[in-house]
Formats: structure tokens, sequence, C-alpha cells
């Protein structure tokens, strides 16, 4: 374990994000034992054209002014810092060295705000971690001079667009210049072990607390007491980026018997697609994080219908911890990232085999089962996955 010392968070998501962040969960495990300062992005001049009415932006845009704090306390040892610099936008740039020459003059001024809250709090000899900020975090290291520099690689982001223009040539320099990079699965291990040798496995941690129904208070939504027969379901973001409407689809027709029922926001491809005419097909919306629980009780099989393509296939899945948290057995896409839990699942890679593996998995699923399965996800934890970060860093604070 580290502890004492003076962290900095940075990475892609602000503390007001209104989705789950493994950023902020990092951040909050480390204060337990450690002072930490986490830095949100700095805002950018096309998002603050853009979208200048959102409250974020406004709140942003006050805290330039000076007319509400930059730093801001979020409990005992840990802080939240909103920088007041504007930083340009530059992915539109095709030239490297052009970009380049931006970019370094973006973190210089993102370092300038950094250096002065860390002073305002008395930190020294800090220790940097990077939550996949590749752009800023190529030259932020010789700014700060930390003690350890740690980047975590989580998502395969140089397959997104935005991030794929840059940062193909960007993060493995990235990634060679960190005394350790840390990874939540072992697809990405396999990644920057290719430019640096300090390549760790830290897995993924899950605030599994809240999906715990040892007890059996949990109660079902109202929306389940219509559905008459098993209930396929699927919690998160319906996005054709990470999912396949095609297998959805494919078992909704094969089975009519089952109800599939969907729980999460929509992206336009999903709006726009045929599920929405099946009769055996159920869309709850977007439910808030702490009634997540309820939901996926309310089902007979949990799913994880994944498309495999260069953004999802190294992915953690998160919810799959979730799902075996209560119990659930659980039917996914075979991924390098889903073999930790091959033991504990159904894993298929055709639209047959998740028909099939469904069928068996509602045929032999027994209380015996349930408990292995919330057993293994409880090893989980947010402390567990720190804890490696922790072994990953002081091997790093030994060499230097």
């Amino acid at each position: 374990m580290i502890q004492d010392r003076d962290i900095i968070v940075i990475g892609i998501q602000p503390w007001d994000i209104k989705i789950g962040s493994n950023c902020k969960n990092i951040a909050a495990e480390f204060a337990k034992h450690n002072r930490v300062l986490y830095v949100n992005p700095p805002l950018d001049r096309i998002t603050k054209y853009k979208q200048k009415q959102e409250e974020h932006i406004q709140k942003r845009l006050k805290i330039a002014k000076g007319e509400a704090p930059d730093l801001q306390k979020i409990e005992h040892n840990l802080w939240n810092l909103y920088p007041k610099t504007l930083i340009e936008s530059i992915n539109w740039i095709n030239n490297a060295s052009v970009y380049d020459f931006f970019n370094k003059r973006n973190t210089k001024l993102f370092a300038q705000d950094i250096k002065a809250a860390a002073t305002r709090l008395g930190f020294n000899n800090v220790l940097l971690f990077n939550d996949s900020s590749m752009f800023l975090g190529l030259y932020l290291k010789n700014y700060l001079n930390p003690d350890v520099y740690t980047y975590y690689v989580r998502d395969n982001l140089i397959k997104v667009p935005y991030w794929k223009k840059h940062g193909e040539r960007i993060e493995p320099q990235v990634i060679a210049q960190a005394d350790v990079v840390v990874n939540n699965s072992e697809y990405y291990v396999d990644y920057t072990s290719k430019y640096n040798a300090h390549s760790f496995m830290v897995g993924q941690g899950c605030d599994v607390t809240m999906f715990n129904d040892e007890d059996g208070v949990i109660k079902i939504p109202q929306e389940f007491a219509a559905i008459k027969g098993p209930v396929i379901g699927y919690v998160g973001s319906l996005t054709t980026l990470r999912l396949d409407i095609e297998l959805i689809t494919f078992i909704a027709q094969q089975r009519p018997d089952w109800n599939i029922v969907l729980v999460g926001p929509e992206d336009d491809n999903f709006k726009a697609s045929s599920l929405h005419q099946l009769s055996n097909v159920y869309f709850f919306g977007n439910k808030p994080a702490d009634q997540l629980a309820s939901y996926i009780k309310g089902f007979d099989i949990a799913i994880n219908p994944q498309v495999v393509n260069e953004i999802t296939i190294g992915n953690y899945p998160r919810k799959i911890d979730e799902y075996l948290a209560m119990g659930k057995p659980v039917v996914a896409t075979t991924t390098k990232a889903m073999q930790m839990f091959k033991d504990y699942t159904y894993l298929g890679e055709t639209k047959e085999d998740y028909v099939q593996l469904i069928e068996k998995a509602l045929s032999e699923h027994s209380d015996i089962k349930a408990k292995q399965q919330i057993d293994f996800a409880n090893t989980h934890t947010w402390s567990n996955s720190v804890n490696a970060i922790y072994n990953a860093m002081q091997s790093s604070l030994k060499n230097n």
C-alpha cells in the first residue's frame, strides 16, 4: 500500500460527470490513505461556444472569471480542481508538427493551473496518475516532474475516431515515457507491453455493495408486472458502437416466448431499429444508477450482446460484475477480456450460440451457482484494484 503521499489525478472525465467513472472511483480509493487532487479536463474553445448554455459549462465560465472557486473539497483528503485556463481546440489540425506545437502550449497552460492548486494545498513529491488523457499527458510529466508517472489504460480509445486521428501516434509515446502503465484487461497489457516493460494488469473495481441483495429487500420494478415468461435483460447504454442489434433481434425473433428487456439510453440507431416493432422487446429507458440493481433483479438471464470490434475487444465489462453480484446467470460474447469470467458465465460467439446458451442457463441455474457468482464478483473491489495499482507504483518508486 502507498500512504501519506500527495497524488494528482488527471483524466478525460470531470468529477461532475453524470455517469460512472473508473477514475473517480480510483481517486476516492486513493484518498482513503493519501491526499488527492482530482483535476478536471480543461475547457476548450469550441466546447465553450457550442455548449455555452449548458449548466456545467456555465459553471466553468464563472470559475474562469473568478466568480466561483476553482478548487473544491469533495471529502476528507480529496479536492477537485476546475482549471481556469481555456485551451485551444486543436484536433482538426492534420499536420503532426503543428498539432504538437499547440498541444504542448495547451499542456503548459494546464500544468500551470495544476501547479498553482498543488502549491495552495501544500503538495510535495507528487505521484501523477493519468487516466487515458493521452494528448495533455504527452508533456505533463516534464511540466509537473512527479516522483512517479502512472498511465492507466482501460479502453481502446485510439480506435475511436476522435482519439484515433492523433492518438495512434501519441499514445505509444505516452506509454513509453510513463514510469509504470496499469491496465484493466490482459488485452491492454499485451498492447502497452510493446512500448513499456513496466506494464501491469490491475483488474477492475466495482462497487458491488449496491447490488447486494442478501437480505432480499431489493424490489423488482412495477414495469415487470405485465411481462409473462422468461426475461432476458441488459442494463447499460444502447449504442451500436458496442452492442449487436442483429444479435438482439435474432434472439427475440427465434424465441417469441422470451422477453427482451433493455434498460438504458438509446443512440439513434437503436431508436430507429426494428426492435421497437417486436412485441417481446421492451425498452425501459435510462435509469438512475441507484435503481439498476432493482432492474437486474427482474431478469431471469442477464446478457451482454457485445459487438466485437477494435473498440470493444479489450474492454473490461464492468456490468458483468454487477450481474454476477446479484447471482444472475450471464450470457456474454467471447473476448479476451471475458476469459477471466469463463467459469462463472456462458460465453458464445454466434447468434445461435446465444439462443442455446440462454436455454442452458435457464435450465441449469441454481442457488449454488448463484452463490459462486456472488462470491467471485465480491473479489472485484476497488480496494483490490487500487492495491494492485499501488504495487505497480511501488515497483517504480523502488527503481527511482
